[in-house]
């Protein structure tokens, strides 16, 4: 790995980190719900700039070819497209299958920068910036970059999309509980089995969360994202990472080999 590559890795796992810690910040700063509220668009605002410099340290030298950046667009203007058309059906994340297939074949850092990117693109076009859009960047940026790291010495079609859309399963439960975290102090009143509990201790409030996302997510849009993840990958998985694959990057290719060895 180059020295310049080693470093733009380094930075992005600790913006990474960063983002970690505004996601996690319940169980990290004993607040009060409704300090929490006023705090939260605050949050957003310091973790959109740190969204775009993670975005921009990603592009590094192996990523300025003219070749990859028009397949990021290409892939990029796909991905908004298709969470367009899902926008409004509770849970469904088809862009979820697009996401792990680009960055299982691609890599980790061509999949967190098209999660990040497909976010902000499909938030410009329908307008729907919110304090949550920094939070859905990184998370699925993350959903991205999680798929290029898995195993690559799993290629045999049948096993790969198996161990994909087990992916799958965990990326969109884990995507549902990280969103869930940084706005549950204020999303239900205080007092109640699922509530933030400022100064509790932490095994008490990461029980009433749990609790919190089972009820309100886990069970419902979370399992709805996974099932549609694991049908769309199961249906267009071999066909898409081959065609994926024929258009593969040299970076990429370097990489890939790399790990396998």
């Amino acid at each position: 790995m180059r020295p310049g590559s080693r470093w733009s890795t380094a930075l992005l796992v600790a913006g990474s980190v960063v983002a970690a810690g505004a996601f996690a910040w319940p169980l990290l700063a004993p607040a009060l719900p409704a300090d929490a509220q006023a705090a939260a668009p605050w949050a957003a605002l310091a973790l959109a700039p740190l969204t775009a410099l993670v975005a921009v340290l990603a592009v590094d030298g192996a990523f300025r070819s003219a070749k990859t950046l028009a397949l990021l667009g290409t892939l990029t203007a796909v991905a908004a497209a298709v969470r367009v058309a899902g926008t409004g059906v509770g849970g469904v994340e088809v862009v979820f299958v697009l996401l792990i297939l680009a960055g299982r074949a691609f890599g980790a850092r061509f999949g967190f920068l098209l999660g990040v990117l497909a976010i902000g693109l499909s938030s410009t076009i329908t307008g729907g910036f919110g304090p949550w859009t920094p939070f859905q960047m990184f998370a699925c940026g993350w959903v991205g970059a999680g798929a290029g790291l898995l195993p690559r010495r799993v290629r045999s079609g049948v096993a790969e999309i198996a161990m994909l859309a087990a992916y799958g399963v965990v990326a969109s439960y884990a995507f549902g509980l990280v969103m869930n975290l940084w706005f549950w102090p204020f999303a239900i009143g205080s007092g109640t089995g699922i509530s933030y509990e400022p100064g509790a201790p932490l095994g008490r409030n990461l029980a009433s969360f749990a609790l919190y996302s089972l009820t309100t997510s886990t069970i419902t849009w979370d399992t709805l994202r996974a099932v549609t993840t694991v049908a769309g990958l199961a249906v267009f998985g071999r066909a898409a990472l081959a065609a994926l694959r024929r258009v593969r990057l040299p970076h990429a290719r370097r990489v890939m080999a790399k790990r396998a060895e």
